[in-house]
């Protein structure tokens, strides 16, 4: 992936971070965003210092207008766009009833709408680069999981956004694909701890058999997914969650 141009959302901190450290160990020239300025200040550090080239940007992804202006911002700075990583995402855990409209409006934004806002404006340029998006969904997406009503929302409805575009530019130089990843060691997770008044066990369900992710492993699979090695990967759906939504 020498010098391919990949854009990368949620980069901060947690899972956008090891994505960032794969495809920079791969070779790609990196556009970093996110919305934690100090915290993306420290990969892009990271990254420089290790001799890579990084540009990074301070957007919001569930604002329409940053994105566009992120994605044209990026095209200028490397001359191309050949792979969108949708990473960016926020989870809440809590009882169905007790979810306000305001967290429901602003997961959504996140998880749902920035991804679309940015494949948007970036479909041009990864059809002329003949690129890719590998869009980050998650095994909630895939089953049913309690507590996470707005979340698991979110995550299905990108699964069937990305099957949406895989179709759409079947007959286009592009690719399109997401990975779906389990509880992993992040701090996404950690924030999102649920309140006492629910039950465990219900949690402890879809929690997975073999413990929590490592974050490394599933950066591993975009990175994979984002390469010409995986040329004949398209519209498919990899999970990456220790077997969690296997049965």
């Amino acid at each position: 992936m020498t010098q391919k141009v990949a854009f990368i959302t949620g980069a901060a901190r947690g899972l956008g971070r090891e994505i960032a450290r794969a495809l920079a160990r791969d070779g790609c020239r990196l556009y970093l965003v996110d919305v934690l300025g100090d915290r993306l200040e420290d990969t892009a550090a990271e990254l420089l210092a290790a001799g890579h080239e990084v540009v990074s940007r301070l957007v919001d992804v569930s604002n329409h207008h940053q994105c566009v202006e992120a994605v044209s911002d990026c095209v200028e700075r490397f001359g191309e766009l050949t792979v969108l990583v949708n990473c960016a995402a926020i989870m809440r855990m809590e009882p169905f009833t007790d979810t306000s409209e305001e967290v429901w409006n602003h997961i959504l934004a996140v998880n749902l709408s920035g991804p679309f806002f940015l494949c948007q404006a970036a479909i041009p340029h990864l059809i002329a680069a003949r690129g890719s998006i590998v869009n980050v969904a998650s095994s909630n997406g895939l089953m049913g999981t309690p507590y996470t009503g707005p979340y698991s929302a979110s995550k299905a409805a990108l699964i069937s956004l990305t099957k949406t575009l895989a179709m759409e530019y079947v007959e286009e130089p592009i690719r399109v694909n997401a990975v779906c990843p389990g509880p992993m060691a992040t701090e996404i997770a950690s924030e999102a701890m649920p309140p006492a008044s629910i039950k465990r066990e219900k949690v402890a369900r879809y929690s997975g058999q073999r413990g929590l992710g490592d974050a490394v492993d599933v950066a591993n699979v975009v990175a994979f997914l984002a390469s010409d090695a995986a040329a004949g990967v398209h519209g498919a759906i990899w999970t990456a969650d220790l077997g969690t939504s296997a049965g």
